[in-house]
C-alpha cells in the first residue's frame, strides 16, 4: 500500500518540500558541511537565554533577568 501525496497519513509533499528547501539553500548546506566553523557555541547561549526568558514570564522586570542571565554565565 503506498501513501498518495497530499494525504494527510503521507510524507510526500513534505519529503519534496524538505528537497526543494535543501536545493535552494544548497550553497549554504553545503558550507554548513565543509567548512571547520560553527555557530553552535552562539546557538547555546541564546538557547539558554531564551530558557531563563521563558522561566522569568511574568514574574520580574528586565534587571532580574539580566542578573540571572549575568549569574548563569
Amino acid at each position: 500500500m503506498e501513501p498518495s501525496a497530499g494525504g494527510p497519513d503521507s510524507g510526500g509533499c513534505d519529503l519534496h518540500a524538505l528537497a526543494a528547501g535543501i536545493d535552494r539553500d544548497r550553497n549554504a548546506v553545503i558550507a554548513g558541511l565543509t567548512l571547520p566553523w560553527s555557530s553552535g557555541v552562539v546557538e547555546d547561549h541564546v538557547n539558554r537565554i531564551r530558557m531563563l526568558k521563558r522561566q522569568m514570564f511574568g514574574r520580574a522586570g528586565s534587571a532580574l533577568l539580566r542578573k540571572r542571565v549575568l549569574l548563569y554565565s
